[in-house]
């Protein structure tokens, strides 16, 4: 293999590599705070929060212990009087590939239930007890109230817990946990943790990076972003101040919220032994009082803005919550935030005269390649004018087909001569990188995408990849399942490839642009094997207009640059013959 080839293969690996993770690695997305100041009145009704934190006292024997659901308009919520915990939170209107309500809560058989808790910082042994439990709406709510005595060092204590559901479509609700020391002395114990063990839904049989993921936030107190975690040995733990903690899917996530002003440590986890699992954990510092009560929010629904934003504006939800922002949690780049949100728009607006997801991205894609075509235009009428210069390159690699140095000279004099930019082509390619990176974002994330078909029989579900057939059996790199749109938009690559390349190989980029030619659409194939099929469906529409356009720039502009360059030719020949004679 050739220096050159060797220096094309790194540089396009490392522009795929950039390309396919900028949307995710750079930028975390940046929200406009909205600061609002707290000011004392005094409210004859009680509010939410006093609503759940009286106390409910209940030392009877527990006989009934079976799980039951709570319905609201957004979930269906299985408590379990065990631990006082949730189970199952199903999303009613949010189905999976089985067209079942989503499931937020994965567990397996080595986890716990969602919300258990722990007598200490150690995770390892959570309060599994059964509590006496109870039922009661009050107004816009559902409270579900949980409570046990237990006993310590011949000390008596009572845990209460009260979890608060808002009866409309909100996503968001609140545990209130009391401790009632009964002897009137200082809590047994100064630290408890709140779990959050269970795995995000839906269920997923592997990870792949950008077009699946299970990720871990956090947001500080003083801060206006959002903080990837960093595992060390699947453990991260953080001291500082945290708005919330978050457990993000592509589509779901888990955020927790912790009682403001309190002091908490929040521990990450996170094991990809067999199938990764994360877990946060909430541990509630300096417990040194007969009675404490805190309250938490967890927000356990769709990454959907009019959700999460709900909880930006007291008048906005049930619970009076305000400043969350709750919609850092959400996967964007902050330089071309702006543009992604442009184009979603438009596509929304399309898909309201036409409500095919499929269709809308294709019209989408011609609106853009429209949009771009006096950019466009430079470099295919460039591709066309290389290609009509071909017979004299091929003149010059014979004449030099010994002197590699002198060929490139000569071609470069040539180019010169001509008018010609070898590069004018892939500039247009640079210029339209942010739509392309803004499109990846949005065909990749947006939630509408969610079992939106296509054609039906082949793309049930854009948001997902096109499974045609599944083997018995595995195949190197792509699985068992055969994609039909990777292919498609392998071939119509290379072919783009080869139009656009035509008559611009001198010999020292020969290795180089085979491997562009073949060699690059090889590594995006296996790259995108498993893309959802709307990304897909725009990417192969690009080229498939990009490759007309280019045909038919090379139909009509190719004779008109070759009479231009012979007549360019002639001229220059009967100056050479008028000087010769003088």
């Amino acid at each position: 293999m050739d220096r050159n080839t060797i220096i094309a293969i790194i540089l396009s690996v490392i522009v795929i590599t950039v390309g396919m993770t900028v949307q995710t690695v750079f930028f975390p997305m940046e929200n406009t705070m909205v600061t609002t100041t707290e000011t004392e009145e005094t409210i004859e009704v009680e509010s939410v929060t006093d609503i759940i934190t009286q106390p409910v006292v209940s030392k009877n024997q527990v006989t009934d212990t079976s799980p039951f659901v709570v319905e609201t308009d957004a979930m269906s919520v299985t408590f379990d009087p065990y631990g006082a915990s949730v189970s199952s939170i199903k999303m009613k209107k949010h189905l999976d590939a089985s067209k079942e309500p989503v499931e937020i809560l994965l567990k397996d058989s080595t986890k716990g239930n969602a919300f258990l808790m722990y007598q200490s910082n150690d995770t390892s042994k959570p309060i599994t007890e059964a509590f006496s439990h109870s039922i009661e709406e009050r107004g816009d709510l559902i409270l579900v109230n949980f409570s046990q005595v237990f006993e310590q060092n011949g000390r008596e204590y009572e845990i209460v817990k009260k979890y608060a559901l808002a009866k409309s479509e909100e996503y968001l609700f609140q545990i209130a946990i009391t401790l009632n020391s009964l002897d009137g002395n200082a809590l047994p114990f100064t630290v408890y943790t709140l779990g959050v063990e269970p795995q995000v839904g839906p269920e997923f049989e592997s990870l792949n990076g950008n077009y699946d993921y299970r990720r871990m936030y956090y947001k500080l107190s003083d801060k206006n972003s959002k903080k990837n975690v960093s595992f060390k040995n699947g453990v991260a733990t953080v001291n500082d101040s945290i708005s919330w903690a978050a457990l993000a899917g592509k589509y779901f996530t888990i955020i927790g919220i912790p009682t403001s002003g309190v002091d908490y440590t929040v521990k990450f986890t996170q094991s990809t032994a067999e199938k990764q699992q994360n877990s946060f954990y909430l541990t509630r510092n300096g417990v040194n009082s007969s009675s404490v009560t805190d309250v938490y929010s967890f927000y356990c629904g769709p990454k959907l803005t009019k959700y999460l934003n709900m909880y930006d504006i007291a008048n906005d939800n049930t619970f009076d919550i305000t400043n969350l922002h709750l919609a850092k949690v959400m996967d964007s780049s902050t330089w071309l935030g702006w543009l992604e949100t442009i184009l979603k728009w438009v596509l929304t607006l399309i898909y309201r005269f036409i409500p095919n997801y499929g269709v809308a991205i294709i019209i989408l894609t011609l609106l853009i390649k429209l949009m771009l075509q006096p950019i466009s235009k430079k470099g295919m009428e460039s591709t066309a004018k290389m290609s009509a210069l071909n017979p004299k390159l091929e003149e010059l690699k014979t004449k030099y087909a010994d002197d590699p140095n002198a060929l490139n000279a000569a071609m470069a004099k040539l180019y010169k001569e001509e008018g010609i930019n070898p590069m004018g082509s892939c500039l247009p390619m640079f210029i339209q990188f942010p739509v392309f990176i803004a499109l990846y974002g949005l065909l990749n994330n947006h939630f509408e995408l969610r079992g939106a078909m296509f054609i039906p029989g082949w793309i049930p579900d854009l948001s997902i990849p096109d499974t045609v057939f599944t083997l018995g059996f595995n195949l190197p790199l792509i699985g068992n399942q055969i994609h039909l749109l990777p292919i498609i938009y392998t071939v119509s690559m290379i072919f783009s490839m080869k139009i656009t390349q035509t008559g611009t190989t001198d010999a020292s980029q020969a290795g180089m642009m085979k491997f562009m030619t073949y060699g690059m659409p090889l590594i995006f194939f296996f790259m995108l094997y498993n893309a959802p099929s709307g990304l897909l469906v725009y990417w192969t529409v690009t080229n498939a207009i990009s490759i007309i356009q280019q045909v038919y720039v090379n139909s009509k502009k190719k004779k008109q640059f070759e009479e231009e360059i012979k007549a360019k030719e002639e001229s220059k020949n009967l100056k050479f013959k008028s000087k010769k004679r003088k």
